[in-house]
């Protein structure tokens, strides 16, 4: 039978995931006197603190994604498919809403009601508590597709809904009324929104068009236009300034003056993509944004003229990662690389530590003259496809170098500044359709080594800039394309791979060529574990070949891939190679032994890989994915027992972190844990074992008096006299109550004396039986339950004045002497004869019967210290020879 997933790591937390296309639902903790926003990432939803964007929780994932939030004081609500699922403390689910036949479109929670609307063209109101239908409206999706839903303030039981044909209709959904139907403005509506005013709503357009209009007497009171397409959200200011806030498909926001009836300030790529949504927090001059570009964003209104600053801000990849790699030697950063073109550092302890390193620029110079006409995106550098980094001069320098998208020119960056470097390393000589495909820093952090698709290897010196030289004659290292360089870590070797097949050793100093090794296969990428001087490389023909830079030989060969090899890195000791392929599989290999160790399924590709430089955690990046995903390692935990897996082996699917489906999780069949491997109670007859109990429970058998003595108190309690109803006093000066007189009976003690009492315990009656079949595991068992009086009590009790008989004292030393020929509970049996001997020693002396026993038991104890003793020496040598010794 496979084994279920990986046995090497397991699921974590994802990093960088913030939001999605889905529009966020804001809410108020009464209690905490704070808001929160609620973000859909998928299939799960998170909850941020506005006031510090710090994630609170993550929502239990659904079976598919989440279509859309609303919120109220208590609950969350998520639509998934045709399902409407309630989530109480940000997290359970707690009910289920079954009842539509298309995907649900919109959420309005109302008091003790819920209201969704369909796809289909179905409204339905439910109970929240019950889960029971109140009301079920039908629209033909052709006259009346309902696109935009809210409750007008102070109007009880009443529900506006907008069309995509441009009309609105007033329902009352207690009587199933309709009450009034507007005309629209020959647009479809795309959003409805309740102003601060009451009975004036605004409503947004699919031709970018605001209508300000008063429901009650259907007049239209003001509108605006705004030039960047249908309008995507809608928010009123309520703290005092009249301002509407909307948003677009282009990711601009437009604030209108409702007083003066224009457009006051704009902020323009407030994100990337469409503004999913945009609230004002109520009676603060804050705005909630998210779009579809993974961000969430937090705008302050402090300027004169009514434009807003960015306050606080929670960014991830716009783009899907395609590198990432780990910075420094902590492991608590990983640099990441996505196909929006940006560079961004992920904390994996706080995301407060984060850094956005921003978009790389074609040029500082001309990134200033964007103000004369230049276009954004033409300053724009394409997405990193390799990417270096160092630690070691940082401090002094840039330590970052990657290497874009079609072009010849490498760009520094500057971890600690976050933002891209002054330099641009580019060759003095290279053809003209030259492509820079590789990158590598030396140990040293002086020099950066460039190889490009002319075949070229170039060096540059990080500090100033300049070109220091290339490798090879004639100016190219490799008749082919460039797939590969690395330097070792005493900054003695360069080496490069090509699509030529070849693998070449060069001279750092000297820029000479020591040595050629041919690969059989042309090289896709290559890494190098300097500490070990093992070179990883993944081949075109889905093979890896491990090279050993000091005997310049191929060490071992991996083949079990499918696809093409995405990425690969070294454990920290570099013992396991962990490689990653687009046929979905994330591998482990061991090298000392030269076997695959792990391997397990993903739902998506893994296009990148990396191992902390701690060895704590596994960070993949994944096709069509944002987020960066952590495994944990196993190893460090515990004991993981890694056996060689077959070549035929069927690798199980494993859920990436942060999606675990637990409501839709596979049970493990009653077969499966038959299978699974228990470990046995005794490992050999010639071991002893340990009972595995609290040092408590038997190391303090033989103390109890002392302890007892200690823990006793000055003065027994003493129980207070009763008050009479009356209270009589003593005459005097001083008024003192009179206590009435106690009687001898009163004083005498309750408590029986122990004889009349005394009767035959369960651990006796248990006893006595096992003296006559043989078997003394239950009053072992019993025994073992019993706390250290308890214990010290029973075995008080074996002797006939206690209510026993002889016959249990020559019984519990059978079972002792049990005890010590199977080697179980080896602590327990020499804290149990302790205690017994110290209770009934002299009585023993004088029953030959017993005497006789305990001389056997006597002699077993003595040889079964002495083959411990034996053993302990044995291993006290081993240890002392493999300390000593030069080996």
């Amino acid at each position: 039978m496979p084994r279920s997933g990986s046995s090497l790591f397991s699921g974590f937390r994802v990093l960088g995931l913030y939001s999605n296309h889905v529009p966020h639902a804001l809410r108020y903790h009464l209690k905490h006197r704070e808001f929160y926003v609620v973000t859909s990432v998928g299939r799960s939803f998170h909850t941020f603190n506005v006031s510090r964007l710090g994630i609170v929780s993550v929502s239990n994932s659904l079976a598919d994604d989440i279509t859309c939030l609303a919120a109220d004081r208590m609950l969350v609500f998520a639509a998934s498919g045709k399902i409407i699922y309630t989530f109480a403390r940000n997290k359970e689910v707690v009910m289920r809403y079954h009842g539509h036949k298309q995907e649900v479109r919109l959420l309005l929670p109302l008091g003790d009601q819920l209201i969704s609307a369909d796809g289909g063209g179905d409204v339905v109101v439910w109970s929240i508590k019950g889960g029971d239908i109140y009301l079920r409206l039908n629209f033909d999706p052709g006259t009346f597709d309902v696109s935009a839903m809210m409750h007008p303030s102070t109007y009880l039981n009443k529900v506006l809904l907008g069309s995509s044909q441009g009309a609105l209709q007033l329902w009352n959904i207690k009587t199933s009324k309709l009450l009034f139907t507007f005309p629209g403005w020959s647009a479809g509506v795309t959003v409805l929104q309740q102003s601060p005013a009451i009975d004036v709503v605004g409503v947004g357009t699919v031709t970018g068009r605001i209508i300000i209009h008063n429901i009650r007497i259907d007049e239209t009171l003001m509108s605006f236009t705004q030039d960047w397409g249908p309008i995507s959200t809608l928010a009123f200011r309520t703290d005092g300034p009249p301002i509407v806030a909307s948003g677009s498909p282009q990711g601009h926001i437009a604030f209108w003056d409702l007083e003066s009836r224009q457009l006051v300030a704009q902020q323009r790529h407030a994100h990337r993509t469409a503004v999913a949504a945009a609230t004002f927090l109520h009676g603060e001059p804050l705005l909630v944004t998210n779009g579809a570009d993974n961000a969430i964003k937090v705008w302050i209104f402090e300027q004169e003229g009514g434009g807003a600053r960015l306050l606080r801000c929670r960014q991830g990849h716009s783009g899907p990662p395609t590198t990432i790699h780990h910075h420094g030697n902590d492991g608590k950063n990983i640099l990441s690389a996505g196909q929006d073109g940006t560079l961004q550092s992920f904390s994996t302890v706080h995301e407060r530590f984060n850094k956005n390193l921003g978009h790389g620029s074609v040029s500082k110079k001309k990134e200033k003259k964007k103000k004369k006409g230049l276009s954004y995106e033409e300053l724009r550098l394409p997405a990193i496809t390799a990417l270096a980094s160092g630690i070691t001069r940082q401090s002094d320098w840039d330590g970052i170098v990657a290497c874009h998208r079609g072009r010849l020119t490498a760009t520094t960056w500057s971890y600690q500044r976050c933002t891209m470097g002054a330099h641009h390393l580019k060759p003095p000589f290279a053809g003209k359709d030259a492509v820079a495909t590789a990158v590598d820093i030396t140990s040293c952090g002086n020099f950066a080594v460039i190889g490009s698709s002319c075949g070229r290897v170039d060096i540059y010196n990080l500090q100033s800039g300049l070109h220091r030289g290339c490798y090879g004659d004639g100016e190219k290292a490799h008749s082919g394309v460039v797939r590969g360089v690395a330097t070792d870590s005493l900054n003695q070797l360069i080496l490069s791979c090509g699509s030529d097949w070849l693998l070449k050793f060069w001279r750092f100093k000297t820029r000479k060529q020591e040595e050629m090794l041919n690969l059989g296969a042309a090289p896709a990428l290559m890494r190098l574990h300097r500490d070990s001087g093992m070179l990883a490389m993944a081949l075109d023909d889905f093979t890896l070949a491990v090279v050993d830079i000091e005997t310049r030989r191929i060490v071992r060969k991996f083949a079990g891939h499918h696809g093409n090899i995405t990425d690969m890195t070294f454990s920290p000791d570099g013992r396991w190679l962990v490689t990653t392929a687009m046929d979905c599989t994330i591998r482990t290999w061991d090298l000392p032994s030269g076997s695959l160790v792990d391997c397990f399924l993903v739902a998506m590709a893994a296009v990148g890989v990396s191992m902390s430089p701690t060895g704590d955690f596994l960070a993949t990046a994944h096709v069509d994915s944002l987020g960066i995903y952590l495994w944990n390692n196993r190893s460090l935990c515990g004991p993981v027992g890694l056996r060689p897996l077959p070549a035929d082996y069927h690798p199980v699917e494993e859920t990436l972190p942060g999606v675990t489906e637990e409501d839709t999780a596979q049970e493990v069949t009653s077969e499966e844990t038959d299978d699974a491997y228990q470990s046995a109670e005794q490992l050999g007859v010639e071991l002893v074992t340990l009972s595995l109990m609290p040092e408590s429970r038997w190391k303090s058998l033989l103390h109890l008096d002392a302890i007892k003595k200690r823990n006793k108190p000055v003065a027994p309690p003493a129980a207070p006299p009763t008050a009479p109803f009356f209270l009589p006093t003593v005459p005097g000066l001083m008024p003192q109550f009179q206590l009435p007189p106690t009687t001898k009976q009163e004083t005498e003690s309750k408590v029986l004396p122990w004889g009349s009492l005394a009767q035959r315990s369960e651990f006796g009656s248990a006893l006595e039986s096992a003296l006559e079949s043989g078997s003394f595991d239950r009053p072992l068992r019993l025994l073992k339950d019993c706390g250290p009086a308890g214990v010290s009590v029973e075995l008080t009790c074996l002797t006939a004045g206690g209510g026993g008989a002889n016959n249990l004292l020559l019984a519990f030393i059978l079972m002792i002497d049990r005890m010590l020929a199977t080697g179980r509970d080896f602590d327990l049996a020499h804290a149990y004869l302790a205690l017994f001997l110290k209770l009934h020693l002299r009585m023993l002396s004088q029953d030959a019967v017993a005497m006789e026993a305990l001389l056997r038991l006597s002699s077993r104890l003595e040889s079964g210290w002495a083959d411990l003793q034996a053993s302990f020496n044995q291993s006290l040598c081993l240890l002392s020879y493999t300390k000593s010794a030069l080996l």
